[in-house]
């Protein structure tokens, strides 16, 4: 996409006050990945300590979902690291804002919302 295409979709103080958006977005979806990996830990640590025996541990069950719920929530975080990653390298060849099911502009209000939308609204509904 050529420069002037860019400027017809954002304007310089658009294109970087969404970058600021997404890096903001990026460092706080760091920071919960950092606190998740840790929760992750403790409680892989914790049930290190006690018997393997989930069978005979009335903890055991309940250690087993909230590791597997840690475990998904971390997944589903990273997943979001990786697409604001994809929107700020979108933002920088001058794709941002563009939805990639259509082609069509997304709306800005969207993108305020949903810094990493690589979709319009209509797109991500079908």
């Amino acid at each position: 996409m050529s420069d002037s295409s860019r400027d017809d979709l954002f304007s310089p103080l658009q294109r970087e006050s969404f970058r600021k958006l997404l890096a903001a977005e990026r460092a706080g979806t760091s920071v919960q990945i950092a606190a998740l990996s840790r929760d992750f830990d403790g409680i892989v640590e914790a049930n290190a300590l006690v018997a393997t025996d989930d069978e005979h541990d009335p903890e055991g069950s309940s250690t087993a979902f909230e590791r597997a719920h840690v475990a998904a929530m971390l997944a589903q975080a990273r997943d979001h690291l990786a697409d604001l990653d994809r929107a700020l390298k979108r933002l920088e060849e001058g794709d941002y804002g563009r939805c990639e099911g259509c082609g069509e502009p997304i709306p800005t209000q969207r993108l305020e919302v949903r810094p990493a939308a690589r979709t319009c609204v209509r797109c991500a509904a079908g």
